[in-house]
Parts: C-alpha cells; structure tokens; sequence
C-alpha cells in the first residue's frame, strides 16, 4: 500500500502546483495562435520558393550535362 500513499501525494502536489500555474487570458491565446498560424504560412511559402528554386537549379545542371535523355 505504499504505492498508494505516494500516488496520493503525488496528485496532491500536482492540484497544488496547477493552482499556481498563470493561465493565459483568450485575448493572448488568440493573439499567439494567430501568429503561430501567420508564420507558419509565411515560412511554407519560403520552403516552398526554396524548394522550387532548388528543383529548377538541379533540373538545369542536369540538362547541361546531358543527363536526361
């Protein structure tokens, strides 16, 4: 049974250190998920000009060496 004693303290220690957690209020929630979601499109579109530019780098060095038939 001491597991018990131990599982129970446990989870004592945990609602007490959540009663001292500072929540964000909705404002900031929102707030940061909207630039979690703005920067997240603004770097897909980066890796995405990158990737392309990469492909058409590879695709003409491949040309100029003949590689593709």
């Amino acid at each position: 049974m001491d597991w018990w004693k131990r599982l129970t303290a446990f989870l004592r220690e945990v609602v007490a250190e959540t009663k001292k957690v500072t929540w964000p209020s909705k404002s900031e929630v929102i707030a940061t998920t909207t630039v979690v979601i703005i920067a997240s499109f603004i770097f897909g579109i980066y890796l995405y000009i990158c990737d392309f530019a990469f492909y058409k780098l590879v695709h003409a060095v491949f040309a100029a060496f003949n590689v593709f038939s």
